[in-house]
């Protein structure tokens, strides 16, 4: 076998490893609140999210086409086997450091950054297309501050329509309503994430000469929703715990609001074809949502704690996918 079809399946096996890691990295982001409110059990939690991610994951290629073109140009990048598993490498190196110590870092801010990383090693700055790249950055900047808002919307309107409400009742109501935010959260999350590994496997496929097109083939789909779809089964606790319970003591009906919030994001970023990181989304809505509910309720610090992750993440991952470029240049 030559090194091309030999570093083709490496990369093929990376990016099924990295969704299979996004899976259970981000399951938390999906049900997280709706686990801590006690609305669903843990492993009823799990499977739910496993089946939507995989059917959200189906559904959609956008995404994955822009992952695949837009960040650097799989046409004509220089020694691309290389550059796309080093930047596999340091994105999967850096999401299972995260999850080891229960950071709900981005996934996506890890492998966008990673592509870039190695991108930049392998042939300069100019190696980036900046119009797409920067047009992503945008959205994953963006994102969290439109998911902090609405989510801070969405629960002011909850507060002046159930005011008169009985707490007790509400809240109950609201734990069954949550189990259908829950299952559409888990399935907007498929919409997104699980493309990105789709875009990775289709650039690899490109600047290997094995398709002309940024098409996403059948076998890419399926066999990424498959990878996403058992990550999610493994499921993430220490995130989950995080996410569900160290922003703010969550109920019911904050629940809701959030998952709403979340999944509108999530989708209408899916729907105009961009990127962006469900774990910043979620998160941001969570503190939307608190912060309407009750400013002192939020636990500011452990927020600073994942904004400072989040900005940290986009250098660290480019760095380690430069320095795993090197590494991989000396061996292919």
């Amino acid at each position: 076998m030559d090194t091309i079809f030999i570093l083709t399946i490496l990369i093929v096996i990376g990016a099924l490893a990295f969704d299979f890691i996004n899976g259970f990295h981000d399951t938390a982001n999906s049900i997280a609140t709706s686990v801590s409110t006690k609305a669903l059990k843990p492993r009823h939690a799990i499977i739910l999210a496993a089946v939507m991610n995989f059917v959200g994951a189906i559904s959609f290629t956008g995404v994955a086409k822009t992952i695949t073109k837009d960040i650097v140009d799989p046409f004509q990048l220089q020694n691309g086997s290389i550059v796309i598993l080093a930047a596999l490498i340091a994105a999967i190196t850096w999401n299972l450091i995260t999850w080891y110590y229960g950071i709900p870092s981005s996934s996506s801010h890890a492998l966008i950054g990673s592509i870039a990383g190695a991108g930049i090693a392998a042939a300069g700055f100019g190696a980036l297309k900046w119009e797409g790249f920067l047009k992503i950055l945008q959205a994953l900047i963006i994102s969290p501050l439109l998911a902090f808002g609405l989510g801070f919307l969405v629960y002011s309107i909850f507060k002046v329509v159930f005011k008169n409400n009985n707490l007790a009742k509400t809240n109950k109501r609201f734990r069954y309503i949550q189990i259908a935010t829950a299952a559409l959260q888990s399935y907007t999350h498929g919409t997104n994430d699980a493309q990105k590994a789709m875009g990775i496997i289709t650039m690899a496929l490109i600047a290997n000469n094995y398709q002309s097109t940024t098409d996403i083939q059948p076998w890419v789909q399926i066999s990424c929703a498959i990878a996403m779809g058992l990550g999610t089964s493994v499921g993430g606790w220490k995130i989950i715990k995080t996410v569900g319970g160290k922003i703010m003591k969550i109920r019911p009906v904050n629940g809701v609001a959030a998952d709403l919030t979340g999944a509108a994001i999530i989708f209408g970023a899916t729907y105009i074809h961009l990127p962006v990181s469900t774990t910043h989304v979620i998160s941001s809505s969570i503190l939307g949502v608190g912060s309407a509910h009750r400013l002192k309720g939020v636990k500011w610090g452990t927020a600073q704690r994942m904004i400072i992750t989040w900005f940290i993440t986009l250098p660290i991952a480019g760095s380690l996918a430069a320095l795993s470029y090197f590494i991989l240049s000396i061996f292919f």
